[in-house]
């Protein structure tokens, strides 16, 4: 049974919400659009099997274009990033993502794409907590790095529903010590309150190499922690 404590009337929304859609995570459809991506992880692990006690990067496209072993050589770092996915896709693939490697450190970039496809903030926060029980009910001692969505050229007309997510996740995180939460809004809008151009590639979503460098220098610390 799910219980919520006193919290803010947002993310009282949220518990009410996980309430009504919590499903077991191990419920899988009977196609899926990810397996030929499940299942080259699957195959590249076999190869070169991953330290158990690393850190583990999973998420969608922001995730997948890191190139992890330039800017963190000296740090044990999985990308298991597929790009185009939702967080529900990494709740349900989270067996073979995640858990069998057995991390000590999550970092997650997930909720851009569910925004644009349409879904409410409050979904988005739902199935970050969906992805933390799942996480903490077989690693329980396993940390948990939220990347908060970015601010995008190109999904800038979307950032009021995407800054609401972000919040009630912040919230989610504040409960829990093993969680933290990384906002990076503040350093990636100008002085005219826009998304930094420098920052993205062509497309104004995926991030540049100027991008990437200022996120991984953001993130280093807390992943020597």
């Amino acid at each position: 049974m799910v219980t919520c404590a006193p919290l803010e009337a947002s993310v009282k929304l949220v518990c009410a919400l996980l309430l009504l859609v919590a499903t077991p995570v191990a419920a899988q459809p009977p196609t899926d659009r990810w397996e030929p991506d499940i299942s080259a992880f699957e195959a590249a692990d076999m190869r070169t099997p991953f330290p158990k006690g690393g850190i583990v990067f999973v998420g969608s496209s922001t995730i997948r274009l890191w190139d992890v072993a330039t800017y963190f050589p000296d740090l044990k770092i999985l990308n298991r990033g597929f790009g185009g996915s939702e967080l529900g896709d990494a709740v349900r693939h989270i067996d073979r993502l995640v858990l069998k490697h057995e991390p000590r450190l999550v970092v997650l970039y997930a909720g851009d794409n569910d925004i644009a496809a349409g879904r409410l903030s409050e979904q988005v926060a739902v199935d970050f907590e969906r992805f933390v029980r799942a996480i903490h009910n077989k690693l329980p001692q396993t940390r948990i790095l939220y990347l908060a969505i970015k601010p995008s050229v190109l999904r800038w007309l979307q950032v009021d529903r995407m800054r609401r997510a972000n919040e009630m996740i912040r919230a989610i995180c504040q409960r829990d010590d093993r969680l933290a939460f990384l906002d990076f809004d503040d350093v990636m809008v100008g002085w005219d309150e826009k998304p930094r151009r420098e920052l993205f590639v062509q497309d104004g979503l995926h991030l540049s190499a100027d991008g990437y460098r200022m996120w991984s220098a953001i993130v280093r610390p807390f992943l020597m922690q």
